[in-house]
């Protein structure tokens, strides 16, 4: 295991943080549950009709010690877990509706965080984005001040630490999202151990090039600056203007980044998505994620394409984030 993930387990281990994991049924569920499980890393919580998930467990010769199986058609607390959810929709839907709703492991796993019976979920190996996230949107929602929830990669190559930002959720963002973005980016790279630098890029730098694309940048980078005075930030910046020291000296010389940028705010989901698979697949970095910020409390989504390992890596993360 990397560095990065070593050091994200010594901060989560003996920390009693319990995650949710709503696909009870999948093996590649099973496998990191049972390993995070063993490793006494953290105390899942499985979703699930309890035989179905020890049969199935018991078919792929993994173990759940002190792994917690919650049936929702069984939950003791069910009505508790209804009336928050009436409360929480305010009037969006009825008893009747909330319960039924309820049965879908997403949002039953959803509510389980909400209600602090656990401190985070983790989805997605056999459900859609949408599945694991509009849940998260209804019940957990976004922090005060932060307008949308975003998406970031940590790129990681040897002793290399990056974050990509918002490369999964917001496809156009304007000004306003893109200095959220930047702001929870840096406090994500923080649980990294990266110390933020924050470069909000663009195809011009400090005023090379002039339109409605870069003026949004250009904004963004005021507002960042006003929501978070002591952050290292600026832009706008070509991506080489941010990351090359002779470049940054030529093009941006009274910039408080001078090529040494580590998290990279891009102005697009396109050009954030473009952007950081041509790093995994060109520069052979490794992308962790996609990590879900700001929203109240810790949530993610796995790729269906993810593997076990992933899926481990993924609920270091968000204890990490719990914490």
């Amino acid at each position: 295991m990397s560095d990065l993930f070593s050091a994200l387990k010594e901060k989560v281990v003996g920390k009693q943080l319990k995650i949710v994991f709503p696909e009870g049924l999948d093996e590649r569920i099973l496998t990191a549950v049972s390993r995070l499980a063993n490793e006494n890393v953290l105390n899942p919580i499985v979703i699930g009709n309890k035989e179905a998930v020890e049969k199935k467990a018991a078919e792929i010769g993994v173990t759940l010690p002190n792994v917690e199986i919650v049936d929702p058609e069984q939950y003791e607390a069910m009505d508790e877990l209804v009336d928050a959810f009436v409360e929480r929709r305010k009037g969006k839907v009825s008893k009747e509706e909330a319960r039924t709703i309820l049965l879908d492991e997403n949002y039953f796993g959803t509510m389980l965080v909400y209600m602090d019976k656990a401190h985070g979920l983790v989805s997605g190996a056999a459900h859609s984005t949408a599945d694991t996230v509009r849940p998260a949107l209804q019940i957990i929602k976004t922090k005060p001040g932060i307008r949308k929830t975003s998406g970031v990669f940590i790129m990681v190559r040897g002793d290399e630490k990056y974050v990509f930002a918002d490369c999964a959720i917001n496809i156009a963002p304007d000004s306003q999202d893109l200095a959220e973005i930047a702001v929870e980016s840096a406090n994500t790279a923080k649980m990294f151990d990266i110390e933020p630098r924050v470069a909000m890029l663009s195809f011009s730098t400090k005023g090379s090039a002039k339109s409605p694309e870069t003026e949004k940048v250009v904004e963004a980078v005021r507002l960042a600056k006003e929501m978070a005075p002591d952050l290292t930030l600026d832009g706008e910046f070509q991506f080489d203007a941010a990351f090359v020291p002779s470049v940054a000296k030529k093009k941006a010389p009274d910039s408080v980044i001078q090529g040494n940028a580590n998290v990279f705010v891009f102005p697009s989901l396109e050009a954030g998505n473009i952007g950081y698979k041509i790093a995994q697949r060109l520069g052979n970095f490794e992308a962790v994620g996609p990590i879900l910020q700001g929203l109240n409390k810790p949530v993610n989504d796995l790729s269906r394409g993810c593997n076990a390992e992933d899926v481990y890596k993924l609920a270091l993360i968000t204890a990490a984030q719990a914490l």
